[in-house]
């Protein structure tokens, strides 16, 4: 059989012939060094789109892009776990889950990235911290994991580089909503951490990208099968996003609510979605003898403060605040500009609109719209109403943390067109967890 090329390549995926692992892996190869062209890229990434893989031409592809860098390895004293979410709004579960897992026996090595559209991004969250970096060399990488349990940074040019210089030519070519290549992209990187077990918290609501209970299950379905089917044991969480999970949006903002959680001093849906995700995490690695089990160490070491010791061991392994967990409240950036959001009437919240919240954030300037964009960590939307709550006429919806008098002008108009207030209630809030899948 002659080697790849890429007329060849291109020719089956446009009959809708099986592509075989090795045109696959060449593909990998050939977007990580360069050697295909952006040309020639777009045509693969439209092909796949249009065509669709098969189950063992989709991992296989899985498989080539995260071999097309490192592949990291770990010799720890417990199985090395990770989570990945689709996506949110106020979604910081990764700083409460990893410290958590970490005090249950597991070892957190969390890749992630950072925020673009009206999700927030972990890392810009991270980084909300004075001092803390997120681009570590891989041997203080290593040394945080193993101090601390966790460590929560972003990938490295030698990660998974065939996805870097796909996405990027998803991105101009429409092509970026494909199930195949987003369930490759996702997996690609995570696989190549050297996971024993990933949990898929799949976001399904107004705050998501995928809107509704069906297109959620596929993508679900699509991460869990092709993850396993790659040696590495997954579950998926559907979980609601028709609501803020936490009550504020914007990096440090959201940071002070996962200090709030890590202390002691709230409880509620981060906890419970933390509970859902490291309890699945847990069982199946073998450190909880069921998912409930599980479910009830992670909320055990998070009510204990071991969660928060944990974190603040990766906080100054990583240059932030020594005493960060002790004085949390000292270190974050707080915006200049506070403003109300009141109701004007009188009823019940019925809806929320998450991702019109999302983009008033990045409005403010506490998130991007492209990647180069500079952010503002004191920004975004404390308080944020929950579905269900009745309200009396000029009652806070929300407070907006701004930079500028006007910019927070603007945001009380987006929040307040955000939020539906109706005369009578509707149906009870939905659940949080909705289902798990695999």
């Amino acid at each position: 059989m002659s080697a790849p090329n890429a007329r060849s390549v291109l020719a089956r995926l446009r009959h809708g012939k099986p592509l075989p692992t090795s045109d696959l892996q060449w593909l990998a190869q050939g977007l990580a060094d360069g050697s295909i062209s952006d040309a020639q890229a777009g045509a693969f990434a439209m092909g796949i789109c249009v065509r669709g893989l098969d189950e063992e031409s989709r991992v296989a592809l899985t498989l080539a892009m995260r071999d097309s860098g490192d592949v990291l390895r770990w010799d720890l004293g417990g199985p090395v776990l990770d989570k990945h979410s689709t996506g949110g709004v106020g979604d910081c579960v990764s700083l409460v889950l990893a410290p958590a897992l970490a005090a249950c026996g597991a070892y957190v090595p969390m890749i992630s990235g950072r925020g673009l559209g009206h999700t927030g991004g972990t890392l810009d969250k991270m980084e909300a911290i004075p001092g803390v970096a997120t681009q570590l060399e891989e041997e203080h990488f290593r040394a945080v994991v193993a101090q601390a349990g966790c460590a929560i940074v972003g990938a490295s040019a030698d990660i998974a580089p065939a996805d870097k210089r796909f996405y990027a030519v998803r991105d101009v070519t429409s092509t970026v909503d494909s199930l195949d290549l987003i369930t490759a992209s996702i997996l690609s990187k995570k696989l190549a951490g050297g996971l024993d077990g990933l949990v898929l918290d799949v976001k399904v609501g107004s705050g998501a990208f995928m809107k509704d209970m069906d297109a959620a299950r596929s993508l679900a379905r699509s991460l869990v099968d092709t993850a396993n089917a790659a040696g590495c044991k997954t579950t998926a969480v559907i979980s609601d996003m028709n609501q803020p999970l936490a009550s504020s949006l914007g990096n440090a903002l959201e940071v002070a609510e996962v200090m709030q959680v890590l202390t002691g001093q709230s409880r509620g849906p981060l906890v419970e979605i933390s509970a859902a995700l490291g309890g699945v995490l847990l069982a199946n690695a073998g450190l909880a003898e069921d998912v409930q089990a599980g479910a009830d160490a992670i909320s055990e070491a998070i009510h204990s403060g071991q969660a928060a010791e944990r974190f603040g061991k990766m906080i100054a392994a990583m240059g932030g605040p020594v005493h960060f967990v002790d004085n949390w409240s000292r270190f974050l950036p707080e915006a200049t500009v506070i403003r109300e959001v009141t109701a004007p009437k009188a009823g019940y919240v019925t809806e929320i609109d998450g991702e019109a919240l999302g983009m008033t954030v990045v409005a403010l300037g506490g998130g991007r719209v492209v990647e180069s964009d500079a952010i503002d960590p004191s920004v975004g939307l404390g308080q944020v109403v929950r579905l269900g709550t009745k309200v009396m006429r000029g009652q806070p919806l929300a407070v907006v943390h701004a930079a500028r008098s006007d910019a927070a002008e603007r945001a009380i108009a987006a929040v307040r067109a955000a939020i539906w207030i109706a005369p009578e209630p509707h149906a009870e809030s939905p659940d949080l967890v909705k289902e798990r899948v695999g």
